[in-house]
């Protein structure tokens, strides 16, 4: 078994300590994870590397109990995790772009409604993906670690046991699913 499986294994029992060292060892791992997810631009509600690195390990921590068996299943939760940060981030982006608590005045321009709005991707993806998560939740895992961590199908294919081939197939299965449901 190796290091990080170990270290896991405590974590599961509460070890907070193997969980620290276990963050230690795939800081890096995460770290490129997240500046290939944030490197398509500035449109993630604002979250940076560091900040979605550092919200992961809290959301890490604040669990009672770790229920991942081995690094494969870790770099899963975590994409997960960063998910959830990036869809919260755009949440709270989306409602200070909308002004809050502010009394909303209208526009009229048509200018304004053509231009999209990346934040309003995001939480549309996040909703897709919740119905998606109802029909196959394997699809759901391939999005969140292509989309929302940036993982590449060999890092994909390692973390969740099948091969390349089949998170390429599940990735344009994926995408269809979630472009026919965005539409709707």
């Amino acid at each position: 078994m190796g290091e990080i499986t170990l270290l896991l294994q405590r974590a599961r029992i509460g070890d907070k300590a193997a969980l620290d060292k276990v963050f230690e060892l795939l800081q890096p791992e995460l770290r490129h994870a997240a500046d290939r997810r944030l490197a398509r631009g500035p449109h993630d509600g604002g979250v940076g590397t560091t900040a979605l690195v550092n919200e992961c390990y809290l959301k890490l921590v604040q669990r009672d109990s770790l229920s991942t068996a081995d690094r494969a299943h870790f770099v899963a939760y975590a994409a997960s995790a960063m998910r959830s940060i990036i869809v919260d981030a755009a949440r709270a982006a989306g409602a200070d772009r909308r002004g809050g608590d502010a009394q909303h005045v209208p526009l009229d321009t048509a200018l304004l409604e053509s231009i999209g709005n990346p934040v309003d991707e995001i939480l549309d993806v996040h909703a897709a993906l919740e119905e998606l998560a109802r029909v196959d939740a394997r699809l759901v895992q391939v999005v969140e670690m292509r989309y929302f961590a940036g993982l590449s199908d060999e890092e994909i294919a390692a973390s969740l046991g099948i091969t390349d081939r089949t998170v390429r197939r599940d990735w344009v299965k994926a995408r269809l699913l979630l472009a026919h449901s965005l539409r709707s």
